[in-house]
């Protein structure tokens, strides 16, 4: 590796590293990496198979070469997803992870968020995101300011942040929370009051379930909030017999007409156990596609909503990632000491 390490200097495209690594498709690579199309088969098309293989095949040498570990969010491709990651899961999953992780290298293909708080958790690890477009709505609904002011105008009261937020919000916070855990960390609280940012939705569909009052803020994401109640009785009226499982950033009204509602990994595990002969998963769409590998009886039934965030990230950006080391996440000592306080008591409750 020392002679890619000299190559770093100058950034190289996804097909010039290829090329530097001499790696192209042939029939050789087919049976070499059939055991990975197996897995992707129902949602890759053969025909299709010939240009992922190759930056598969080189990143899965790239990154033991560099000692480089991949998180994977389950709203990632398919190919992303099964073929090249080493650890996937939901944002609770990954936090966990990602403080576990023994490498030199944490790429992320998660939003910058994800990776921020891997670098939360590694200071002294390198932590790379493929695309700087990688972001949230949920996480640029607010600031460090605005929490800040809150705190300001409710004196006294915690704050519970979702990890979907920067640094620099979680720092102003006294324990995060993913939608897998967020009652849970509310009811844990000693006080009758809490402070819940950014999610609208997460709060309202918390507080209904909860004593406590909820004081929130009117952040939204944007591929949750698109869901409708009346597009869900259609499907019903269309798709008769579907189950309909929605996460919990969903409108309160798309809840009420779910059969379940639950954190990501709750919706993989209530697939898994019930195996629905049709399910309607009102998330993402790979949510969909990643979990149909594993559960080949089950008729997944879209619609689903793409987030443009997620969907930056791509096979050839991550090889780009690795072999140049961009791009870097960086967070300020001062604000991490903070934010990675919120981050530990989440995990440790």
């Amino acid at each position: 590796m020392k002679e890619q390490k000299t190559k770093n200097k100058d950034f190289l495209s996804g097909p010039e590293i290829l090329k530097e690594m001499n790696i192209s498709w042939s029939e050789k690579m087919f049976k070499e990496t059939k055991d990975q199309y197996n897995k992707v088969s129902r949602i890759i098309p053969e025909i299709e198979w010939p240009f992922f293989a190759p930056y598969i095949k080189a990143i899965n040498i790239l990154k033991k070469d560099m000692n480089a570990v991949i998180l994977a969010h389950n709203y990632q491709t398919p190919e992303i997803f099964h073929c090249i990651s080493d650890i996937r899961g939901d944002s609770l999953q990954l936090a966990k992870e990602a403080g576990n992780v023994d490498a030199d290298i944490i790429l992320q293909c998660g939003v910058h968020f994800m990776a921020e708080t891997s670098k939360l958790l590694n200071m002294d690890k390198t932590v790379l995101i493929p695309s700087m477009d990688a972001g949230c709505s949920l996480a640029e609904s607010i600031t460090g300011a605005d929490v800040r002011k809150i705190k300001e105008e409710n004196p006294n009261i915690p704050v519970v942040t979702y990890v979907n937020t920067s640094a620099e919000v979680k720092a102003e916070s006294d324990v995060c929370c993913t939608s897998s855990n967020a009652l849970d960390i509310v009811n844990s609280l000693e006080s009758d009051e809490v402070i819940f940012l950014p999610d609208e939705y997460l709060a309202l569909n918390v507080a209904k379930e909860t004593k406590k009052k909820i004081i929130m803020w009117k952040g939204r994401c944007e591929v949750h909030e698109e869901f409708t109640p009346e597009e869900i009785i259609e499907f019903r009226e269309n798709e008769p017999g579907v189950k309909v499982i929605a996460h919990p950033e969903c409108s309160p009204e798309v809840v009420a007409q779910s059969d379940f509602s639950g954190s990501t990994s709750a919706m993989i595990n209530w697939v898994k156990d019930n195996q629905p002969n049709k399910v309607l998963m009102v998330t993402e769409c790979s949510m969909s596609d990643n979990i149909s590998v594993e559960n080949p009886n089950v008729d997944f039934v879209r619609p689903c909503n793409l987030c443009p965030h997620m969907k930056t990230i791509n096979l050839e950006n991550i090889l780009e990632s690795l072999w140049n080391k961009k791009i870097e996440v960086k967070v300020n000592p001062e604000v991490a000491i903070k934010a990675k306080q919120a981050i530990v008591k989440m995990i440790e409750l």
